[in-house]
C-alpha cells in the first residue's frame, strides 16, 4: 500500500484541516490527481495523490486536523479502476460492502439522524443494531488499545466517534466526569430564542488570534485625514474608455492609492520597516498588500515591487488576486512578505474606520466612502466636493505622530494632484 501523506506547506505552517475528501474509498485516483482538500490558517491547498490505484482508505475524516508529513489515506497501487478497494477495517470482513456503500454516500451519513435507519445498517452489518457508530480510523484505534467503542463519550451531535476520541479517552477515568464534557452544549435553551452554534472555521479562529495579538503586542495609534477626489474622478472619467481598450483592465482608484502610498514609503522609510528583537528591519522593496473580502473573512494578497509596475499592471494584479481569492485559490505565496497594506472599507459603505495593523507591518492604510460635502474654497466661496476620508494605523513604537501625519499628508498632496503620481509614485 502506497501511503499519501501532508506535504510541507510553507515555513510558518505545520497543520492543517480536512476540508472536503475530492476521492471516496474505493475510487480509482490518478497520479497527481487531486485528493483531499486542505484548509490552513491562510488557504485551501488541494493535495494530490503521487500514486496512480484504489484509495482504500481515510485516515481522518472532514473536520479533522492533520500535521505535515502525516499519513492521510492509502492507496493500492495494484488494484485497477474496476476493482473493489479493501476494507479500511480488515479484522471484520463483514462490513465490506457496507463499507463501499458508506464511501459512496458520505452526504447521506452525516446529514441524517443517528436514529435513521440507513446509518446504523451502513456501522452494524452484524446484526447487532446496539454497536455505535464510529469511523474505521476510530475502530482501527480501539481495536489496537483494547478500548470498547461504547464507553467512549464523543460530542459529535451525531452521536459518531471519531479517532480523536478514541485517541483522549482514559479507560481509569470516572465514569461521571466523561459525561460531564459535552455540558456546554447541555444548556437550556428556550424554544422562543432558538440559536446556532457553530464552531469557528480554522482561518476564521487564526484571524482573531493574530488581531488580538497585535492589539496586545503594539502601540497602535490612527491619525485621520480628508482627500478631495475630484481630480482623481476627472481624470478616471476622462481616460477609462481608453485604458480599457488598451490594457482590457478597468482603471479604479486603488491603483492610485497604492502609487501615493509607494511615494509616500520612501520619503518617510519607517512605515515599510518592522521589528525584529531590538533591531529594526527597514525594507527597501515595496511589497504591497491589498485588503480582500471573502466568505471565509479577510485575506491580504500582495502586489509585488508595487514602485516598479504601471498603474495597468497593478489593476491587474488587484483584478486577478481578486478573483483567485473569491475562487479560493489564492497559493501562499500570493500572501507572504507584504511591507505595507491598504485596505477599502469605503466599498461596503464605511465613512470612517480604525484599521487594525497587519503584522508584523508597522502601517496600514484605510480608505472610505466618497461623498459629497460642502468645502470652502476660499474664504468666500464653497463648493461642494467628493471627498474622501483617509486613515493611517500605525507602530508608534517605531513610527512618531510627526512621520505619520506627514505620511499620510503625502498621499493626501498626491491623490489631489494625480499627474505627481507619475513622477513621485
Amino acid at each position: 500500500m502506497a501511503e499519501i501523506k501532508v506535504p510541507e506547506l510553507a515555513e510558518s505552517i505545520s497543520e492543517g484541516t480536512i476540508a472536503k475528501w475530492l476521492k471516496n474509498v474505493g475510487e480509482f485516483v490518478d497520479k497527481g490527481e487531486y485528493l483531499v482538500e486542505l484548509e490552513t490558517d491562510k488557504v485551501n491547498v488541494e493535495i494530490i495523490s503521487d500514486y496512480a490505484g484504489v484509495l482504500t482508505e481515510q485516515k481522518y475524516e472532514e473536520g479533522d486536523t492533520v500535521n505535515v508529513g502525516e499519513v492521510i489515506a492509502t492507496v493500492n497501487e495494484n488494484a485497477s479502476g474496476a476493482e473493489a478497494a479493501a476494507p479500511s477495517v480488515p479484522s471484520e470482513p463483514k462490513q465490506e460492502a457496507a463499507t463501499q456503500q458508506k464511501a459512496e454516500q458520505p452526504v447521506m451519513e452525516s446529514s441524517q439522524s443517528p436514529n435513521a435507519n440507513p446509518t446504523p445498517a451502513v456501522e452494524a452489518t452484524d446484526g447487532n443494531q446496539n454497536r455505535p457508530i464510529a469511523s474505521p480510523a476510530a475502530r482501527k484505534l480501539a481495536r489496537e488499545k483494547g478500548i470498547d467503542l461504547q464507553n467512549v463519550p464523543t460530542a459529535d451531535p451525531l452521536g459518531r466517534v471519531r479517532k480523536q476520541d478514541v485517541s483522549s479517552y482514559q479507560p481509569n477515568a470516572a465514569k461521571p466526569a466523561a459525561k460531564a464534557a459535552p455540558a456546554p452544549m447541555a444548556v437550556a435553551q428556550d424554544p422562543a430564542k432558538p440559536v446556532l452554534r457553530e464552531k469557528m472555521s480554522r482561518r476564521r479562529q487564526t484571524i482573531a488570534k493574530r488581531l488580538l495579538e497585535v492589539s496586545q503586542t503594539t502601540a497602535m495609534l490612527t491619525t485621520f485625514n480628508e482627500v478631495d477626489m475630484t481630480a482623481v474622478m476627472d481624470l478616471r472619467k476622462r481616460r477609462k474608455d481608453r485604458f480599457f481598450e488598451e490594457h482590457d483592465v478597468r482603471l479604479g482608484f486603488m491603483s492610485f492609492f497604492t502609487k501615493a502610498v509607494v511615494g509616500a514609503l520612501k520619503q518617510f522609510p519607517l512605515l515599510n520597516a518592522e521589528i525584529q528583537g531590538d533591531e529594526l528591519l527597514v525594507k527597501q522593496f515595496y511589497d504591497i498588500g491589498v485588503a480582500v473580502s471573502t466568505e471565509d473573512g479577510l485575506i491580504v494578497p500582495v502586489i509585488r515591487d508595487a514602485d516598479r509596475k504601471s498603474f495597468a499592471e497593478i489593476e491587474g494584479n488587484i483584478s486577478d488576486l481578486a478573483k483567485k481569492a473569491r475562487d479560493n485559490k489564492l497559493a501562499l505565496s500570493d500572501l507572504q512578505g507584504g511591507t505595507f497594506t491598504i485596505t477599502n472599507g469605503g466599498v461596503f459603505g464605511s465613512l470612517m474606520s480604525t484599521p487594525i495593523l497587519n503584522g508584523p507591518q508597522v502601517g496600514i492604510l484605510g480608505m472610505h466612502s466618497i461623498k459629497l460635502r460642502p468645502v470652502a474654497i476660499d474664504k468666500d466661496k464653497m463648493e461642494n466636493r467628493p471627498m474622501m476620508y483617509i486613515a493611517l494605523s500605525y507602530d508608534h513604537r517605531i513610527v512618531d505622530g510627526k512621520e505619520a501625519v506627514s505620511f499620510l499628508a503625502k498621499v493626501k498632496e498626491m491623490i489631489e494632484d494625480p499627474e505627481s503620481l507619475l513622477l513621485e509614485g
